[in-house]
């Protein structure tokens, strides 16, 4: 796409929201995209907070990696501190086990000790960095198995092993962008997912284990090709819209805009560089007679939205 921005801001808030859904954290669109778009943080739901920290972590991953381009337990650290919005590291308090969902029943039991953690810690990243023996796609798949029984930190562990299989890939050269959301695929696939990593925990099932996660590769990749084509094609057509119907104010840059902020405000226009506020706020009001944008006041926000765009991210595709 011409501008990254346009898929990164939209594919990690669902890439998080789908993640965040499978630890029960659940959040609606809307609020979730008012969230990202409020200048007010008293005012963002907890659970809507949550995503956008995950959204943060992915980010911060990214940015790691561009500098070092090595995924390392520093890294870890940092985006568990990030999603946790806490300054706590490796887990430290005894007693920790996974419980059978429903039943309480005790079906894992993780290893003790920071110092154990940290060894079992710098064994994986000399597994990521150093093993070549398996494809890459593979590497990831055990990599997220052994992360998660390493267990490494006190919660959240599901959803920092999920960031980092995704920024395996694009340490790997597999992606350009962190931009594949395995989570839409393994919330849909809940049950399959959990069983195949305690038929690796109980029976040695790895093979099971593998194909699973490649499958959800494969399902995923396609899912993101589809949803880049339909944006692609729904930015050409509201473009030409706009370009055709705007008494003023038309600017390739506006349409860029909505389409990276689809929750957009007078503020945004305006921090763009592209117009003052009352003007700002004449452009807006221009696309919302075309029926390019509608506009909804949330409590002292006006909103104008992209409702199609909308759609399109809401819609499932797994």
């Amino acid at each position: 796409m011409p501008n990254p921005a346009l898929l990164l801001n939209t594919v990690t808030l669902k890439e998080g929201k789908n993640s965040s859904e499978i630890k029960n954290i659940v959040t609606t669109q809307d609020d979730l995209y008012q969230g990202a778009s409020s200048l007010h943080p008293d005012q963002i739901s907890a659970p809507a907070k949550e995503v956008l920290r995950y959204q943060e972590a992915m980010y911060l991953g990214w940015e790691r990696l561009r500098e070092t381009n090595l995924l390392t337990t520093n890294t870890m650290i940092q985006l568990c501190q990030r999603i946790k919005h806490t300054e706590a590291g490796i887990r430290r308090m005894p007693g920790t086990v996974i419980g059978e969902a429903g039943t309480g029943k005790v079906i894992y039991t993780p290893l003790e000790g920071a110092h154990i953690i940290r060894d079992k810690l710098g064994a994986l990243e000399r597994f990521m960095h150093e093993d070549k023996r398996f494809d890459p796609l593979v590497r990831m798949a055990l990599m997220h198995y052994q992360f998660e029984a390493i267990h490494p930190f006190g919660d959240g562990n599901g959803r920092k092993g999920r960031i980092l299989c995704v920024l395996y890939l694009v340490q790997q050269g597999l992606l350009d962008l962190p931009v594949l959301y395995l989570s839409a695929y393994i919330l849909n696939h809940r049950s399959v997912y959990y069983a195949g990593l305690r038929g690796v925990t109980e029976r040695d099932a790895w093979q099971a284990w593998v194909s699973y996660l490649l499958e959800a590769v494969q399902a995923t990749a396609q899912g993101t090709l589809n949803l880049i084509r339909d944006m692609h094609a729904l930015q050409a057509e509201i473009t030409e819209k706009a370009r055709t119907g705007m008494e003023r104010g038309f600017s390739e840059a506006l349409m860029q805009l909505i389409f990276r902020e689809p929750y957009c405000k007078i503020p945004f226009v305006v921090d763009a560089g592209l117009a003052a506020r009352v003007t700002a706020s004449r452009y807006l009001s221009e696309l919302e007679r075309l029926g390019i944008l509608r506009s909804v006041q949330a409590g002292k926000e006006k909103y104008f939205i992209n409702h199609r765009l909308m759609v399109l991210l809401g819609s499932p595709r797994l």
